[in-house]
């Protein structure tokens, strides 16, 4: 593999440039992410108004109108619509699990299977999601389980 790194005109805006026989979806991903590594996350919390950084998020939850953005221990609301921020941050590894949840699949430590299809995620911080089944699928996908249809 060869990179090459140029600087652009004065009045060029940056750009990369791949080239590549086939790209895979690691490599899609690993792009997007650094299109996306500059997003900056406000959360509110009581009085006080803090940066987050999304890697550090276990959950998204959509509850009354409000997107909810849950750490370790915190619960910071933030001021996108719950799509807005799938679309943010698909590319990493943040998938849907139910119509009001966006879960980090970095911050799971574990899968078990629940009734009717659904899945239960034992997060790190030691809470439990609920996968619904209509999710369950893409979040196969998503860790390699299973083959995309």
């Amino acid at each position: 593999m060869k990179i090459i790194i140029e600087s652009p005109q004065p009045d060029e805006e940056d750009s990369v440039i791949i080239r590549c026989a086939s790209p895979d979806q690691r490599l899609v991903s690993m792009l997007l992410s650094f299109q996306t590594a500059n997003t900056e996350l406000t959360g509110y919390l009581d009085d006080k108004i803090v940066r987050l950084d999304y890697r550090d998020v276990y959950y998204f939850e959509a509850n009354e109108n409000r997107v909810f953005a849950y750490y370790q221990s915190e619960v910071y609301e933030v001021k996108y619509k719950l799509y807005e921020l799938e679309e943010l941050f698909s590319p990493m590894d943040f998938v849907r699990c139910s119509k009001s949840m966006i879960v980090n699949m970095e911050k799971i430590e574990y899968l078990s299977p629940l009734f009717s299809g659904k899945l239960e995620a034992h997060l790190k911080n030691g809470e439990k999601v609920v996968i619904s089944r209509q999710y369950v699928h893409s979040l196969k996908v998503k860790l390699g389980i299973e083959e995309v249809e």
